[in-house]
């Protein structure tokens, strides 16, 4: 494996900056720790997950990683090249992130700004479909078909519920065609169905394009179904790779949640249950 085939991080160390007025009980100024130090790893191409209970880096690994933050010291290096001395556009090209509860004041057309992102990015608003039976056998009708878009095409995204927000910013990932991808829970609010038919594209993408995708997501048992390889965080920062029937074992996943196994399926429900009702709340406003 030569240094283009996996994200290399190499002795990094980072932390946030200190929250103005954030005091402890003496008054003292509340300094951060650090969330990485002189942390090294080396991920595979394909579609990677990241899995872990909040807190635990996931986020901030995708942020490096893609050269939205800059660690304090050491280096990455994502398919060859070190993405925080990229300009914004040749950033972008590299590695498209997309974030949890991103927001859009724009009043724009879905359908317009799924054009503008076609037109502006990579694909240059042309390139086929991947697969065969996609009728017209274009990119960006066979997007709209399986992230179920059709019918908000006409909407502004401030007028989309949570749910139909991501499936379209999962659009804007793919049609814009960058070299991977970072995918911060990005099934949020989706319905079950939804979730399966966005993950199995997502797969097929990758396999038959060669692009790379490192994606967050809860559930456990979609991780399994889908994944190539897992990397598996640990509270105290440490972190296990490899296959999913390697990495998510019983004991290993209830030492990275630490809480019983079986929990962490009920704890999936009821936050599904959680996101649907706002989901729902928000739809009948």
């Amino acid at each position: 494996m030569n240094n283009t085939d996996f994200l290399e991080i190499n002795d990094i160390t980072f932390t946030y900056p200190a929250v103005e007025g954030d005091l402890d009980e003496n008054g003292k100024q509340i300094e951060p720790k650090p969330i990485f130090e002189h942390f090294s790893a080396k991920l595979p191409k394909g579609f990677v997950s990241f899995v872990g209970q909040n807190g635990c880096g996931k986020t901030t690994l995708m942020l490096l990683a893609s050269g939205r933050l800059t660690p304090q010291s050491g280096t990455v290096s994502l398919l060859g090249q070190n993405p925080a001395k990229l300009d914004d556009e040749q950033k972008n090209l590299l590695a498209s992130v997309i974030y949890q509860n991103m927001e859009f004041e724009t009043e724009d057309k879905v359908s317009e700004l799924l054009s503008f992102v076609y037109q502006n990015g990579a694909l240059k608003g042309n390139a086929k479909a991947i697969r065969e039976s996609t009728e017209g056998g274009d990119l960006l009708g066979e997007v709209i078909d399986i992230f179920e878009l059709k019918d908000v095409l006409g909407h502004a995204l401030t007028h989309l519920s949570k749910g139909e927000i991501q499936r379209v910013l999962l659009a804007f990932g793919i049609l814009y065609g960058s070299a991977s991808l970072f995918m911060d829970e990005p099934l949020f609010a989706m319905e079950p169905h939804q979730k399966e038919a966005a993950l199995a594209y997502l797969k097929e993408y990758v396999h038959k394009t060669g692009t790379t995708i490192y994606i967050s997501m809860h559930e456990l048992d979609l991780t399994k179904k889908y994944a190539d390889t897992v990397l598996l965080f640990y509270p105290n920062r440490d972190m296990s790779l490899g296959t999913p029937e390697e990495v998510l074992t019983r004991d290993e996943v209830e030492k990275a949640y630490g809480v019983p196994y079986a929990m962490l399926k009920d704890h999936e429900n009821l936050s599904r249950e959680y996101l649907n009702s706002l989901s729902q709340k928000k739809q009948e406003k």
